[in-house]
């Protein structure tokens, strides 16, 4: 694997240069927002993932997000930031970030989440070469999602700009309809490892998510007050 790690503080970078080697990673840093994003768009085909600081000097986190994605929609991006708000990490993942991880921070918990993110990025880039017809592996009454394609479709309209997370927290929760699957859970599933109760991230991505389906066609997301989400389509039958 190969990582750009944006970061302008030498402390944090010279801290995860030591993580990174010991993993047998390339990385690459780049200690402002303008380098940073220099090196990505020289070669986008080189990075495996990235980290992106928030606060970066000539060019902000924010700014820098936009345009990777403008580049690569698919690329996972981890954003850092000494800032703990809902409505920055709400930003964040709206412009594209993946997963969000607040200053300070563990080295062992960025390595555990680069590792689950790269890993859902492999297995959404695999393709099966004994079948490439695009089949759908989840499919109810009005909806269906295909894991070997990352597409989404409500009553047949496709579902745009999902990122990596939110299909992979679209594909759980759709593949157990009507099943309620509480915040924890959610976290297990969808990113792998915990995220020591911050439940925050969950809630973050279902509105994003939301806001997705609303575009093509009824909410199939469904909050169970108290307890979690559910995915429900069966109050489509009879519109």
């Amino acid at each position: 694997m190969k990582i750009l790690m944006i970061e302008d503080n030498q402390s944090v970078s010279e801290m995860m240069d030591m993580f990174f080697q010991k993993e047998g990673w390339e990385y690459v840093n780049a200690y402002d927002g303008e380098d940073g994003l220099d090196q990505f768009k020289n070669a986008p085909d080189d990075f495996d993932l990235i980290t992106l600081d928030l606060n970066l000097p000539k060019l902000d986190g924010m700014a820098v997000a936009k345009e990777i994605r403008k580049i690569s929609t698919t690329v996972p991006l981890i954003m850092l930031t000494a800032r703990d708000t809902e409505s920055d990490q709400v930003l964040g993942l709206d412009i594209g970030a993946d997963d969000y991880v607040t200053k300070p921070f563990s080295p062992i918990t960025l390595i555990a989440r680069i590792k689950a993110l790269h890993r859902r990025a492999e297995m959404g880039g695999e393709t099966d070469t004994n079948n490439d017809n695009g089949d759908f592996d989840v499919t109810t009454n009005h909806f269906k999602l295909s894991t070997k394609t990352r597409e989404a479709y409500l009553d047949n309209v496709a579902i745009e700009g999902l990122t990596p997370k939110e299909f992979d927290l679209l594909r759980t929760l759709a593949s157990n309809p009507k099943q309620v699957f509480s915040r924890d859970q959610l976290l297990q599933l969808v990113w792998e490892y915990e995220y020591f109760g911050d439940e925050r991230t969950v809630d973050a991505h279902i509105k994003k998510l939301r806001q997705k389906i609303e575009k093509v066609g009824p909410q199939v997301i469904q909050t169970v007050w108290g307890v979690g989400y559910k995915f429900d389509d069966s109050g489509l039958d009879n519109q």
